[in-house]
């Protein structure tokens, strides 16, 4: 067993960075969208275009580009052939950290085989270049008379530019070119850059197949074991054998699939006969731009439509006409939110339909500051380094950070903005080495962080170092720190408030609930449609990416997850055990004076059993104010320890790491492998639920989440006064007949108390 880490070297520290949101930095702020990170000063040269630019060639005319020369830097612009009037509008950005110049120089070359000819060149004084603050408009471009070697003004030839000094704060930085990307080509500089990304809108597909009528199978005689199959892109399911084995069976079962906006996949239903090879009775296509869409509990309207059925006639694949038909009830349910991540760290809860979105309770601001002591991820020229990046998940919106090349102390000084729909969400930051420079297959993970914003308090900025944690086959090893800055800002604390007793899902999840089966399933398409949709961004956020993130892996067996499930639950019993043998102290005297005290109070409540609600509900109050004063000051992050990371064997990191299915030797012995990995993970997944609600319940008086202690302290106090005002003997009455209350009184969805329980934090949020 490898030996355990030192737990300060994983630990949370706060840090003192010089940022205008913190209230430390008492320099020029930066504007309000960018006071959460440190202002970086940058030059921006912007190169727009040239005119009447002398000829160079033999025929008359000129290959122009662009050299913007900067000390020992040099950024080059594309090249345009044959034209002497070119338009670049290319924005180039040197880091006021590397410049060692006192001037800057525009140089219009033309492209020649050989070498590369001389047209002419501006030189700007960095003393006197101005200064630009957003939200100021964006400097306008000047013309520009080119100069010879010597200084002298040109007859023929001007260039559009505009110089200014500003901050990553500017409009141009993301797309410029930058300095420290100085040695990556000019295609691959947009593989580097910062960018953001929006998940695509997905929506459940319920298609209801009832019947088929007139099927003409090819052999009469025989009984029609029919069944349908249904499928969408790589998504596909069958319906059972109809019981009805004629030419016109009956179904009536539902199949739900995930398809993404815009629509690119049709719905194709096919009717086989299973009795008959699995022969094509006839096919539907229906595309799913033509079908209806809801978000409500409203009933959709069946219809009926035409089958076709191809046979081969002379060697050629000709169309059937006949008159067979399937009842079918086709929906788009944008009443569900459709998951492509745990909801035990989701970040969106919302229904895919708009029409039914409530409106926000708040703004998430997040810095990604900087990364230090990172570890060599990959080899150059015979040294380890790394190209690091960060990618930020909340609700649909991905960002990405530049890419810092060859640093193991990147500074990003990135911020980013998301509206919060709900509180008891988590935002996911990971970081990731660039493979895109190596011309390597994938990004290298890194280390992961995520906050769950219901555990910050409103307002308040959150800088600390997080520690990058990944666990290997060797065993779980520190990849560095990243510094963040996190605000919280509520724009209506009711409504927030309010939050907490409404149900976590849409309305559609409780009242047409879907099984675990079909939610793991849909999950698992989800995930595929979101990662292949952001492949095909420019520049790609890789699959790997993606699914680590998204943690595509969470359900599979390993023995790690599941000991430290079982210590969780060992944990929140551990309380209950300390009250049994605090009971028994009792019963044994050995504090005589406090088992006085606890007889006096046990005839009290006997002779008054009034007072036994409002007593508890009262000490409950008093709890958790005296607990206040030592509530988290810190948001969670990866706990090791919780993760029973730090003292894991090789041989269940080997199980771990196995993948699945397992290669370990002989088929039998796979299949039963796997067999028992696949209940074992079912089985870590319904520890994992135990424990959570255990570690909900601590957290009513942890003050982990300050608004729902807040709200459960004052709940206490307001039930002490009703109940010490109250009757017992009416409280209870009126409790039995709330418990023995009629159907016709209740409701699918969950109660308030039931609500505002599940909304509580756990430890899963610090899971590695």
């Amino acid at each position: 067993m490898q030996r355990p880490p030192p737990p300060e070297e994983f630990a949370l520290k706060e840090t003192a960075p010089k940022i205008a949101g913190s209230g430390k930095f008492t320099g020029n702020k930066l504007t309000s969208t960018y006071d959460l990170v440190e202002q970086m000063q940058y030059l921006y040269v912007r190169v727009v275009k040239a005119k009447d630019l002398p000829p160079k060639d033999v025929t008359g005319s000129c290959d122009p580009y662009v050299e913007v020369k900067l000390g020992n830097y040099k950024g080059i612009t594309q090249h345009f052939q044959k034209r002497q009037n070119p338009e670049w509008d290319h924005v180039f950005a040197f880091s006021h950290d590397r410049i060692q110049a006192s001037f800057v120089e525009i140089v219009v070359k033309d492209k020649d085989v050989v070498k590369d000819d001389f047209i002419g060149r501006i030189s700007f004084e960095l003393t006197e270049v101005p200064k630009r603050v957003p939200p100021d408009s964006p400097l306008a471009p000047q013309w520009y008379k080119l100069e010879d070697k010597k200084g002298d003004k040109l007859r023929h030839g001007e260039i559009m530019l505009a110089v200014w000094k500003g901050t990553q704060a500017d409009e141009c930085f993301s797309d410029a070119w930058h300095s420290d990307a100085a040695a990556v080509n000019r295609d691959g500089v947009s593989k580097i850059r910062g960018k953001v990304y929006l998940s695509p809108k997905l929506w459940y597909v319920r298609v209801n197949v009832i019947e088929c009528q007139d099927l003409i199978p090819t052999d009469r005689n025989k009984p029609v074991e029919a069944h349908v199959k249904v499928a969408i892109g790589n998504q596909t399911n069958w319906t059972k054998t109809s019981s009805v084995k004629t030419v016109n069976p009956v179904w009536n079962e539902d199949l739900v699939f995930v398809a993404a906006e815009p629509f690119e996949e049709a719905l194709i239903l096919t009717v086989e006969d299973r009795g008959n090879k699995d022969e094509v009775l006839g096919k539907c296509l229906l595309p799913l731009h033509m079908v209806q869409r809801r978000w409500d509990n409203k009933a959709v309207q069946s219809k009926w439509h035409n089958l076709e059925k191809h046979a081969v006639v002379d060697g050629e694949k000709k169309e059937v006409k006949f008159a067979s038909r399937i009842h079918l009830r086709v929906c788009l349910d944008g009443g569900y939110h459709v998951l492509d991540e745990s909801t035990n760290y989701s970040s969106d809860l919302r229904p895919t339909a708009k029409q039914i979105w409530k409106s926000s309770i708040g703004i998430l601001e997040l810095g990604i500051i900087s990364a230090k002591g990172l570890l060599p991820m990959k080899t150059r020229d015979g040294r380890g380094t790394t190209d690091a990046f960060c990618v930020a998940k909340y609700g649909n919106k991905w960002v990405r950070t530049r890419t810092i090349i060859d640093s193991f102390s990147p500074c990003w000084n990135e911020q980013y903005t998301w509206e919060v729909f709900d509180p008891c969400t988590v935002i996911t930051i990971c970081a990731f080495d660039n493979g895109y420079l190596q011309r390597a297959n994938n990004d290298l993970k890194i280390g992961k962080v995520r906050i769950r914003l219901s555990t910050l308090e409103t307002e308040r900025v959150y800088t600390h170092s997080y520690p990058l944690i990944a666990l290997h086959a060797s065993g779980v090893k520190k990849m560095g720190e990243v510094q963040l800055a996190v605000r919280f800002s509520c724009t209506s604390y009711i409504n927030m408030l309010h939050k907490y007793s409404q149900p976590i899902l849409p309305k559609m999840h409780y009242v047409h609930p879907l099984s675990m089966g079909q939610t793991d399933k849909l999950r698992y398409h989800a995930i595929q449609i979101v990662s292949t949709r952001l492949t095909r961004a420019e520049p790609p956020l890789r699959r790997e990416v993606v699914e680590y993130m998204l943690d595509v892996a969470s359900h599979l067996w390993s023995v790690r997850k599941s000991k430290a499930n079982f210590f969780r639950i060992v944990n929140v019993a551990s309380g209950f055990v300390g009250l049994i043998k605090w009971f028994d102290s009792i019963c044994h005297w050995k504090n005589p004076l406090t088992t006085l005290l606890i007889h006096v109070l046990f005839v009290i409540l006997i002779l008054s059993p009034e007072l036994i609600l409002p007593t508890i509900f009262l000490y409950l109050f008093v709890v958790g104010i005296w607990r206040y004063r030592r509530k988290p000051r810190h948001p969670p992050h990866m706990d090791i320890r919780l993760s029973h990371a730090d003292a894991v064997s090789p041989d269940e990191l080997d199980e771990e790491f196995d993948p699945f299915p397992t290669s370990r030797n002989p088929n039998v012995v796979r299949m039963r492998y796997d067999r028992l990995r696949s209940i074992g993970g079912r089985i870590q997944t319904v520890v994992g639920d135990l424990a959570t609600q255990g570690e909900r319940f601590h957290s009513l008086l942890s003050w982990r989440d300050p608004r729902a202690s807040a709200l459960f302290v004052t709940f206490c106090l307001i039930t002490a006064i009703v109940l010490y005002v109250i009757p017992f003997q009416v409280v209870a009455l009126l409790i039995v007949f709330y418990v023995l209350r009629h159907p016709r009184f209740r409701t699918k969805l969950p109660s308030m108390p039931a609500n505002f329980f599940r909304r509580l934090p756990s430890g899963a949020d610090s899971m590695l």
